[in-house]
């Protein structure tokens, strides 16, 4: 038996800065070959299709299909699993996907339900917005060495709330096994197509169309790093809603929390794979002792007890702190994916964190309900983006369209304005084809 050993850092440490930096770095032979190797997909996806994509399908996922139809579950597939997955599990799944889909009905309320806007100038030009849903989305939700039901109605729950017209799912089935609460997560979203493929060959799919899979406008959900580099190359012909790297999950604790809990969610988050990091910060030098304990006796109980290991011993922390402060210069540092404010008192704290993609307030407030059963989408920025990325909602599958529509007094004095600014911009066109509404 290996014991995990958890790095500890100081805050007042002279090279506390470079130790965080190297602790949140991650090594380019992580990506080494995978950038040439997805472009190589693509291109092969994009000039063949349907050949190329069944192709890869047998050579990387082990599934063997002799059309691109054998491709495609059908609704009564999604149905048939449905009705015979675990009912505490399919009640489990209902109530999630209920609760997912009123917070972001809430989301879309509080966005100004989707509705177009406008206003008149005291001139009588009419300015404002058209807001329309998108036509055709394409979530990925990951396979292999986990599925992910909960991704299928994290991404598809936004985007049909918000109005998108065709969602289509793809999902990886390695040698053709099929997860069947995936599928009856699909049913219960009411997905209109679902395909199995996955990795960059289904990024390329779903972002230039086969003869089998259509063409989408944009593609949102995790996945591995061929995934995320896939995504990363066809963003521009396709939207995307971010590049992800690693799940991660930064926790401020203070003496009023318990030890235990804060190991379990630990595990939680380094369990997702090899990668992720779970970091704990606390002035609080006996309670990171006792979790550094828990740790080290609860390991052997986790099923998936080798990668937590991996994971905590190469990315994961305990960070003592000096005070409140310096935890919150830290967490801005970090921006994770996940917060949890596991003290007493969170009001305190909550007003000084600056960059987050979900704040988890309180003890009670398990990092692992925002996974599944709280409402907002799992979909969060990770790797720092939080300092400028937020969580998958139903804005990002709505598209808006300015309008303009000059009253000719308007017409007149703005075009004079413009011709002025176009002519310091030694744009000769521009300047005359405004001065034309001056001119009449």
């Amino acid at each position: 038996m290996t014991e995990v050993r958890v790095k500890r850092l100081q805050y007042a440490d002279d090279d506390f800065e470079a130790s965080l930096d190297s602790l949140l770095s991650i090594s380019d032979e992580e990506v080494e070959g995978v950038t040439d190797t997805v472009r190589e997909i693509i291109a092969s996806i994009r000039d063949r299709g349907d050949q190329a994509l069944l192709e890869y399908t047998e050579r990387l996922d082990k599934l063997s299909a002799d059309s691109p139809d054998r491709l495609e579950i059908s609704k009564s597939r999604q149905q048939e699993a449905l009705e015979t997955i675990d009912p505490l599990v399919r009640q489990a799944l209902e109530s999630a996907v209920d609760r997912v889909k009123n917070y972001h009905k809430q989301q879309l309320k509080a966005f100004g339900s989707g509705a177009d806007w406008e206003y008149k100038d005291p001139e009588g030009n009419r300015l404002g917005q058209i807001v329309r849903s998108m036509q055709r989305v394409g979530l990925y939700a990951p396979g292999g060495k986990a599925a992910y039901p909960s991704t299928v109605y994290m991404t598809a729950i936004p985007a049909k709330v918000a109005g998108v017209k065709e969602v289509i799912l793809a999902v990886p089935t390695p040698s053709g096994e099929l997860n069947e609460t995936l599928l009856a997560a699909a049913r219960l979203c009411d997905i209109d197509r679902v395909f199995t493929i996955g990795g960059a060959q289904a990024i390329a799919a779903l972002a230039y169309g086969t003869e089998t899979i259509p063409r989408v406008d944009k593609i949102v959900g995790p996945g591995n790093v061929y995934v995320a580099k896939a995504k990363e190359q066809v963003y521009g012909d396709v939207g995307i809603d971010m590049v992800a790297g690693p799940s991660e999950v930064v926790i401020v604790a203070d003496s009023s929390a318990r030890a235990d809990w804060l190991a379990l969610d630990m595990f939680a988050q380094a369990e997702h794979d090899e990668m992720a990091q779970a970091i704990l910060i606390s002035s609080d030098g006996l309670l990171l002792d006792a979790v550094e304990k828990e740790v080290r006796d609860r390991l052997e109980e986790m099923p998936r007890k080798e990668i937590v290991r991996e994971s905590l011993g190469k990315r994961g922390a305990l960070i003592q702190v000096g005070s409140t402060e310096e935890a919150l210069k830290v967490v801005n540092r970090i921006a994770p994916e996940h917060l949890e404010l596991a003290v007493g008192d969170p009001s305190d704290v909550i007003d000084g964190v600056k960059h987050a993609g979900a704040i988890f307030i309180g003890a009670h407030s398990a990092e692992v309900v925002g996974d599944y059963t709280a409402g907002p989408s799992h979909v969060l920025p990770t790797s720092g983006t939080a300092r400028f990325g937020s969580p998958l909602g139903v804005y990002d599958f709505l598209v808006k369209t300015s309008i303009i529509e000059c009253s000719p007094k308007g017409s007149v004095n703005l075009s004079r304005d413009a011709a002025l600014i176009a002519g310091e911009e030694g744009l000769y066109a521009h300047a005359e084809s405004a001065k034309s509404r001056v001119e009449g």
